[in-house]
């Protein structure tokens, strides 16, 4: 095997020119005859060699040193102006640049000509035989004998096979029966012919019975009107119940021939061989085994079976509540400063205090006692309080209220004097650094006017806030800003007095965050997924979808492996750490857009709110065998609050030592279920 463009086509004067680089390009002293005489020897056997043949002289051809890269051939193609006429010859691996005698070679076999330049393609043709009668004939060669004599050879054959005939080992071919192309599909359909015997077989259907409508003499009713005749003409075919007007006829002799009785009988027989059937397999099942076996509610107690407690006293609708970690005192959102307070009973009977904090749109915040329902405090916050959240550490006496663009932090004074007393120190011994970083809010101490109120630190962050949540161990809290951007969540350290944010860019509008009680994890809810980030690692673990249309509030489970998440079309998702990043299960028992959902600390209950204005408790069991699946029974419907502006329950919490909840509605009323 040649190459179609060896270099000894060039005259020896003429040279070989390498084009740009120079890196595989044959130089002008090697004129010489170097074709290679491997012959039809493939030449991938000679790709872990450094040559690539042998020459006439027997000596190895070697590869060119550096095989040209693309960036090489750029740089020819740009700096070499004949780097069109260069090809490679495959047989030696060098460069070879084409004459001009040979580029218009290619181009005339490029444009289906021939090669030769010289060949006339269309010269006169010499017309050896004419019709005209001539006295000397072309040929004049006598005939063979064989062309009027008997073949003896085709003699034998006829005769072997005449005898054959006689002997009876050919047959005469017999004529073609001539059979029908179409035939009854069904016309051995009783029990005993081959297709009835099939286990599979299945009849063909039947057609429908014809009925009033289809007679001749129809009642009236089965008549249409003009209005009717119409609205049947203007419809699709499809969409129409008979495909047929009825009609009246005096008698059955005046019925005219059907227009579309060849139509039908031809649908007919395509919906009979063109439709499968397939007979089912029934399974006699029970339909009581296709119901789960739950627990009864009563194996499953304690849960709040019942309304114990009213706080009256709002003149706006509560939007949040947070239960403090002691159990002493209980706070909400309230009226203006001034108005008084009414406690209410509902039934049942004295509790033990628990302290509850809940927020309104009044501009207010105020303490309650849980046991009798009696305001202790109000403590004005000069805007609409958006979120609260009570310190979790049982050390620490200390409220974090969301108030437009602003988190104050509150020292209610409630409880303990010694745990009032540290907290207050806790925040005076803060020492600021000499030069202070910048920062994405500003920490400001509060006047003495403000002090006397209760307000220890106001964190201004310029934009409005929507939420505020407390990590496991009281030092750090989230906090969620309405605004586009990366910076939508910000986390303050309160011993340091230190805000950062933890994210660069944006993935969506941020509903809700959480932090994990058990690992450094920061649950951020937006609109449609929830993601899983390492604050230590500063990565991104999971990203949950519930496949809703729009998250409303988030909760995590006091184990850290489960997580719940309402959303506004009626959904609450639950989910498994462990198992998927898909829901394990979706329950759809609120009829209306879900506001809160809250896990209890020690109990596995869980509730949530909706704006038809109950609250769901739900018994939820996680069990420490990772083989069995989380045990989810609704146990217990709550309705204590009426719609207000088409809103219900806003928030729940769970109380942290008993199994109570407590509700904030629109209606401006606070309810404790126990």
């Amino acid at each position: 095997m040649r190459s179609p463009l060896p270099v000894a086509a060039q005259s020896p004067g003429q040279g070989i020119q390498g084009g740009g680089s120079g890196v595989g390009t044959t130089s002008v002293e090697n004129v010489k005859d170097i074709r290679n005489t491997v012959g039809n020897v493939p030449l991938e056997w000679y790709d872990d060699f450094p040559h690539v043949g042998y020459d006439l002289d027997g000596r190895r051809i070697y590869k060119p040193l550096r095989t040209p890269d693309e960036l090489d051939q750029f740089l020819d193609k740009m700096d070499n102006p004949d780097y069109w006429r260069t090809v490679q010859d495959r047989m030696t691996g060098h460069s070879v640049q084409l004459t001009d005698e040979q580029v218009a070679l290619v181009r005339r076999l490029q444009r289906g000509q021939f090669g030769d330049v010289s060949f006339n393609p269309y010269e006169p043709a010499v017309d050896f035989f004419s019709g005209d009668l001539m006295i000397h004939p072309v040929t004049n060669r006598p005939a063979d004998k064989r062309s009027f004599i008997p073949s003896l050879v085709e003699k034998e054959k006829v005769s072997r096979m005449v005898h054959a005939i006689k002997m009876g080992w050919i047959q005469p071919r017999r004529p073609r029966e001539s059979t029908p192309s179409f035939y009854d599909l069904w016309a051995q359909e009783d029990p005993n012919a081959v297709l009835g015997r099939h286990k599979m077989h299945v009849p063909a259907p039947k057609l429908a019975l014809p009925g009033h409508a289809e007679s001749y003499n129809p009642p009236p009713e089965y008549l249409p009107s003009e209005e009717e005749r119409m609205a049947w003409e203007q419809r699709e075919p499809d969409e129409r119940k008979h495909n047929f007007l009825p009609r009246r006829f005096p008698s059955l002799r005046a019925v005219p021939a059907y227009g579309r009785f060849i139509q039908e009988r031809f649908e007919r027989c395509l919906d009979l061989y063109l439709c499968p059937r397939q007979r089912k397999m029934r399974v006699n099942v029970d339909p009581e085994d296709l119901i789960p076996r739950l627990p009864r509610p009563r194996d499953l107690q304690p849960f709040p079976t019942c309304q114990a407690l009213v706080y009256r006293g709002h003149s706006d609708l509560v939007r949040c509540l947070s239960v403090s970690p002691g159990g002493q005192w209980l706070a909400s959102g309230g009226p203006r400063v001034g108005q008084p307070c009414h406690g209410g009973w509902a039934g049942g009977r004295v509790l033990r205090a628990h302290p509850l904090c809940p927020g309104s749109d009044d501009g207010s915040v105020r303490l309650w006692e849980v046991a009798s329902a009696r305001c202790v405090r109000t403590v004005p916050a000069g805007g609409v309080v958006k979120s609260v959240a009570w310190n979790p550490c049982p050390t620490v006496c200390l409220v974090a209220v969301a108030v437009e663009d602003a988190v104050l932090l509150l020292n209610p004074a409630l409880g303990d004097r010694l745990v009032v007393g540290s907290t207050d120190q806790l925040l005076s011994a803060f020492t600021p650094p000499a030069e202070p970083a910048a920062q994405p809010a500003h920490w400001l101490e509060a006047s003495e006017e403000e002090r006397r109120g209760g307000l220890r630190l106001r964190i201004c962050h310029g934009k409005p806030v929507t939420q505020v949540t407390w990590h496991g161990r009281g030092d750090y809290m989230a906090v969620v800003l309405a605004t586009p951007g990366h910076t939508q969540v910000l986390i303050h350290q309160l011993s340091r007095r230190r805000s950062q944010s933890p994210f660069r860019r944006g993935r969506g509008q941020v509903q809700c965050v959480a932090f994990h009680p058990v690992r450094p994890f920061l649950l951020v809810a937006s609109q449609r997924s929830v993601r899983l980030y390492h604050l230590l690692r500063q990565e991104l673990t999971k990203k949950l979808t519930p496949n809703c249309k729009w998250v409303s509030s988030l909760a995590v489970h006091p184990a850290g492996d489960n997580v719940i998440c309402g959303s506004y079309d009626s959904k609450l998702v639950w989910f498994d750490l462990d198992l998927s990043t898909k829901p394990y299960r979706v329950l759809r028992h609120h009829k209306k857009a879900l506001r809160a959902v809250a896990f209890h600390p020690r109990y596995p209950l869980f509730a949530s709110g909706s704006d038809d204005g109950s609250v769901i408790v739900c018994h939820g069991m996680v069990y420490n065998d990772l083989l069995q699946n989380p045990l989810l029974v609704p146990v217990k419907v709550l309705k204590g609050h009426t719609l207000t502006k088409d809103l219900g329950v806003l928030d729940v919490a769970f109380h942290p030592t008993q199994p109570w909840v407590f509700s904030a509605g629109a209606d401006g009323t606070l309810c404790l279920f126990t």
